[in-house]
């Protein structure tokens, strides 16, 4: 469990309580199990991109709320120099940078995603909206339903992002996509 991890739990379990959801209906609407939606908000599990983009739908706020504990304040333009971006991390394997934390009201949350090589098989996860995966550098094995493609350098696909999805790196070099996930 990192400091992280607890400190977004945190952030999580103070806006539930904020919206007057017991961890039981919190459960209930994010489809899991009292047991496993409790070790989030203890931060005693790693938060996937899709559990904090319906958690931040459910409880009516921006996903930055959850992650930093700021709200996004400007409305222009958002400018991110090369390698920044507000990180997280899930798992050892993933890393997700946001590329537009600080844009109030955003249509679409742009990511830039490095995925590590493993032998675990990576865990499916799904949200609102749509996405768009564009691969930088790298070869990615994506997984889509019971669709998987094997993309590279300057492949793409764009989804239905509630069709439950995954991501990993091929071969024994980490690889990186750029996410746009387009918001309901």
């Amino acid at each position: 469990m990192t400091d992280q991890l607890k400190e977004i739990g945190f952030r999580l379990s103070t806006l539930r309580v904020d919206c007057n959801l017991t961890e039981e209906e919190m459960a209930d609407k994010m489809g899991m199990s009292i047991e496993e939606y409790v070790a989030y908000e203890n931060g005693e599990r790693d938060f996937s991109y899709s559990f904090l983009y319906n958690a931040a739908d459910i409880l009516e706020v921006e996903i930055l709320d959850i992650m930093s504990g700021s709200s996004p304040t400007l409305s222009t333009c958002a400018f991110v120099k090369k390698g920044k971006g507000f990180t997280i991390s899930q798992d050892k394997f993933c890393e997700f940078k946001h590329l537009a934390y600080t844009f109030r009201n955003r249509k679409a949350d742009p990511l830039l995603v490095t995925v590590e090589p493993t032998e675990k098989e990576p865990r499916m996860h799904s949200h609102e909206g749509h996405e768009f995966n564009f691969v930088v550098s790298g070869k990615i094995k994506f997984n889509i339903g019971d669709i998987s493609y094997e993309m590279s350098k300057g492949d793409s696909v764009y989804f239905d992002a509630t069709v439950p999805h995954s991501e990993n790196a091929m071969g024994d070099k980490s690889a990186q996509f750029i996410a746009i996930v387009l918001n309901k």
